[in-house]
């Protein structure tokens, strides 16, 4: 009788209470009309003002008897091109918000894979018991494996780098003097970058300058390489830096060291990624001459090149932009105008439609115009910095976590298992 009973309230006892909900979701369209904080309201509460106040120069003199008047033609037409003006800038800004997250996403996925592939499949052959199939390509280098490995965590901060200055290059923000490449991006490498690079032999050249000139008399001013490297310190400085670490020894020796300037260590004609970008494609070259990348093949290091460069060509899709200002001054203009067509008949009560039609139509072209470039820092952009200190966090965790690949590899099977 008992556990006839205990089998009758088993399902009663265990069964789970149903949960009631008034609403399933918090929705609610006061509150949203109410509420400036995340609207667009502050962005054009001067514009619409400056037309309020117009709309209200326009009825004063109105009502002083002046002609102020304007034909009812002219609206309708501007009307029309305003209207859809303004429908495909909403409409293209949206798509380059997103087109600007997936963008950085793939620049995310192939850093992730090409760290991944650098770390495991750039590796020191086994030393002895070479096989048949690859004699002939072991390394030339004399490379230890902790030198290996040392030479895999730099090309792998220079990933890390790579999203870094796509970063800042989309926010206008030049050269390498961020903190977010402490420790990242290698001291030699900004020197390089910085000064050009020094030869041993005086050899003349039209690019080759004496330290203490200056490289900027040949390099003319190009006004239009916006967001390009630029150095943040004075060209003094750098002069002089290039003027201590070059010497000449005329009586010694015909020979005599120079400083050999890049074009852009002066005129800065070229984006920061791309300095990082040919790193990483020279370390995936010299991998490769070196014999690291024999457990792959020529495929594998046509993969990691191919991620490289489509790390670039994403880089290259975010920075188109845009131009609204054809849009502003359409918008302006039929602002401007729509108070002289409304005052002869509504007098008085044209100020409050204006401002209404002014609120709408700026309202939306300032939301077009804050989700056009979504790589800034307003509370709408897209979370960059987060993105960049994940995927630090992550390859960090790689370099001190996750094994290297390369013992017992070599395409072929040691005897030993895994190593």
């Amino acid at each position: 009788m008992e556990s006839h009973q205990s089998s009758k309230f088993t399902l009663a006892t265990f069964k789970s209470p149903r949960i009631k909900r008034k609403y399933l979701r918090k929705y609610s369209w006061l509150p949203d009309v109410l509420r400036l904080k995340g609207s667009i309201i502050s962005r054009i509460i001067g514009p619409v003002l400056t037309v309020t106040i117009f709309a209200a120069l326009v009825a004063y003199a109105w009502s002083k008897g002046k002609r102020v008047v304007l034909t009812n033609s002219v609206v309708p037409l501007l009307s029309v091109v305003v209207g859809l003006i303004l429908v495909f800038r909403n409409g293209t800004s949206y798509d380059r918000f997103w087109e600007g997250r997936k963008c950085f996403s793939s620049i995310t996925s192939n850093v992730r894979n090409l760290s991944r592939m650098i770390w495991i499949h750039v590796s020191l052959p086994p030393a002895e018991d070479h096989p048949a199939h690859v004699l002939g390509k072991t390394p030339t280098s004399a490379l230890t494996t902790a030198q290996l490995k040392r030479q895999k965590i730099e090309v792998l901060q220079f990933c890390v780098a790579f999203a870094c200055a796509v970063k800042h290059y989309l926010r206008n923000e030049d050269g390498p003097d961020y903190d977010d490449y402490t420790g990242i991006l290698p001291a030699s490498f900004t020197r390089i970058h910085d000064l050009g690079y020094t030869t041993a032999q005086g050899r003349s050249s039209p690019k080759s300058y004496d330290a203490t000139s200056s490289a900027s008399d040949s390099a003319p001013n190009n006004p239009d390489a916006t967001k390009r490297v630029r150095r943040k310190r004075s060209k003094k400085i750098l002069v002089g830096h290039a003027t201590a670490s070059a010497s000449t020894t005329p009586l010694l020796s015909n020979s005599h060291q120079t400083v050999e300037f890049h074009p852009y260590a002066d005129r800065m004609s070229i984006p920061f990624p791309l300095l990082i970008a040919h790193e990483l494609s020279s370390a995936i070259f010299r991998f490769k001459r070196e014999g690291l990348l024999e457990t792959v093949g020529p495929a594998g290091m046509n993969a990691m090149s191919g991620l490289v460069q489509s790390m670039v060509d994403q880089m290259t899709s975010m920075e188109r932009r845009s131009d609204g200002i054809h849009l502003k001054q359409c918008v302006t203009l039929y602002l401007f105008a729509l108070p002289l067509t409304l005052v002869n008949d509504l007098g008085w009560s044209t100020i409050p439609i204006v401002t209404v039609v002014a609120f709408t139509l700026m309202g939306i072209e300032g939301i077009a115009d804050e989700i056009e470039m979504p790589f800034g820092y307003d509370a709408h952009d897209l979370p960059l910095d987060t993105y960049c200190n994940d995927l630090r966090e992550e390859i960090e965790f790689m370099i001190e976590r996750l094994p290297e690949g390369g013992h017992g590899a070599h395409g072929y099977d040691d005897g030993e298992g895994d190593d």
